[in-house]
């Protein structure tokens, strides 16, 4: 036809080009008449979408509040405790063990509680003596709380006076358990077979949460009291953070210098940071899951454009006849497909957003949604928008005006 119209000398046709509005127009024909369509095969992309971002978002304002707690609380302190004999045994520490801790250089602070195992716990004397409640009595120095960073919920800590006489401090689940509301001078428990009096109730203690399920007590009464013999089980030490490492290699040595094999050294920050990671694990199961629901929003957009296909194929067969190429066929398709997934993941962005956003104020945790979610969410349904919708664009582009346009 070129041929015959440059002999005629008619000027050579060629087609249109279609600008970028002008793709985004006719791409959104189908979306525009179909509604209800276009909404359910967005909506199996938002969910998916949705799901990854808020998985994501929730893990990272998760660790950005285990950031803030260790932060506020220190990740300087080392715990040492009494390990077992070479015959398996429990292990006792030297009753001089804190004092030659204090004396190594970077240690900021040292304290001490001692298990005083034959001290069982009952709110009264009536509770059975098999009922304990799992629950331990501890002799504690003044200055515990100050170390491992425990803070008072209910009451007063234990002081140069109260302890020598039967006052006790409850640590949070122990409290839970004896049924203690708060302190009190009319609040009383029994320890070891002794009534004492409840002067503090401890918050959760999250680098020694073994003081969560104790009864902690003052030296001397234990020791007066509750046949304390005296020696340390745990002790708490606050080191320079740049020379954690280096105090933490000589402490067993220094805190039983004897048989430093019998003494377990670890740092509390480290369990915290093991129980993140095992949330971390499960993210990415929680991410699959995702992916899963996203490849199936994917197959969904697949069979609403081939079926848009079918449907249209007179407005097909009429825009070919009027001079529109395959390849502008094929951009209105792919085009097509691309806006709707684009909206299915606008919408999940929103829609992770805003859970990630409202689980954290419930939370109380700092919101933190990482931009690569985001942007990786969207170049996501990006892609599997282009491959849902590359084969029903090709179809569409194959059929001739005549086929098209005689299909009823």
């Amino acid at each position: 036809m070129a041929a015959v119209a440059e002999h005629a000398g008619l000027p050579k046709l060629t087609p249109a080009r279609m600008r970028a509005g002008d793709v985004l127009r006719v791409g959104a024909v189908g979306l525009r008449t179909r509604p209800l369509r276009a909404f359910l095969s967005a909506l199996g992309i938002a969910i998916g979408i949705a799901a990854m971002i808020g998985v994501v978002g929730i893990s990272s304002s998760s660790g950005a509040e285990l950031d803030r707690t260790l932060s506020a609380l220190g990740t300087n302190l080392l715990t040492v405790s009494s390990g077992q004999t070479l015959m398996g045994e429990p292990a006792k520490m030297p009753v001089e063990a804190e004092a030659m801790i204090e004396r190594i250089g970077p240690v900021e602070a040292v304290s001490a509680a001692g298990r005083v195992g034959a001290a069982k716990v009952y709110r009264s004397e009536e509770v059975p003596k098999a009922q304990t409640n799992g629950i331990n009595t501890y002799a504690a120095r003044l200055d515990l709380p100050a170390t491992v960073g425990a803070t008072l919920r209910s009451g007063t800590w234990l002081n140069a006076a109260t302890q020598r006489y039967p006052a006790a401090v409850l640590g949070s689940s122990a409290a839970q358990r004896l049924g203690v509301g708060a302190a009190g001078p009319d609040t009383q428990v029994v320890v070891g077979g002794k009534r004492f009096t409840v002067v503090g109730v401890l918050d959760p203690v999250p680098l020694a949460d073994e003081l969560d399920t104790a009864v902690l007590v003052g030296w001397p009464i234990a020791e007066a009291e509750l046949d304390f013999d005296g020696y340390p089980t745990t002790l708490y030490t606050r080191a320079e953070e740049a020379r954690l490492e280096a105090v933490r290699s000589v402490l067993a040595g220094t805190a039983n210098p004897e048989a430093p094999n019998e003494v377990d050294v670890s740092r509390p920050s480290d369990a915290l940071a093991a129980k993140q990671a095992t949330s971390q694990a499960f993210t990415g199961l929680l991410l699959g899951v995702g992916a899963v629901a996203l490849l199936v929003g994917g197959v969904g957009v697949a069979n609403t454009m081939v079926i848009s296909v079918l449907e249209r194929r007179s407005e097909i067969g009429l825009r070919r006849s009027l001079g529109a190429t395959r390849g502008q066929i094929r951009t209105q398709f792919l085009a097509e497909s691309l806006l709707l997934s684009a909206l299915g993941g606008a919408g999940g962005v929103l829609l992770g957003t805003g859970v990630t956003m409202g689980y954290a104020l419930y939370q109380g945790w700092p919101a933190v949604i990482p931009a690569w979610a985001t942007a990786g969410g969207l170049a996501a349904t990006l892609a599997i928008g282009a491959v849902a919708g590359l084969y029903p664009a090709i179809r569409a582009s194959r059929l001739s005006p005549t086929e098209a346009l005689a299909t009823p």
